[in-house]
């Protein structure tokens, strides 16, 4: 009886892990056994970093609200418990872009919870 190697399925396989290897250095993209191991690491990366891209961004949102509150003399802690306290329910996105591009906003902001 003949062998039986699902040929169809593997060559699927394979023509995937290719697919996404597309766009790599060298043998990364032509070699199925590299490119398989580069796929791997970059699915790797992806996910890992998909969890780092949230924490950077929320960094930077602070970074911002920190520098916006300052210019009307309060500190970002100061600024984020005394929203809280006056249960004003803007997040740290949406304030970050109030001080970035609306001012005149996030000053009224600012000045609600301060008085």
């Amino acid at each position: 009886m003949p062998r039986s190697v699902n040929a169809v399925a593997s060559r699927r396989r394979r023509k995937k892990i290719m697919n996404l290897a597309k766009g790599y250095y060298g043998s990364r993209s032509k070699v199925y056994t590299i490119a398989k191991n580069t796929v791997e690491k970059g699915l790797q990366y992806a996910y890992r970093d998909r969890k780092t891209k949230k924490r950077e961004f929320r960094a930077l949102w602070i970074q911002r609200i920190n520098a916006g509150a300052r210019q009307y003399g309060i500190s970002y802690s100061q600024l984020m418990g005394k929203l809280n306290a006056s249960e004003i329910g803007l997040n740290r996105k949406v304030l970050a872009d109030l001080a970035m591009n609306h001012p005149e906003a996030f000053k009224a902001v600012v000045d609600a919870v301060v008085s």
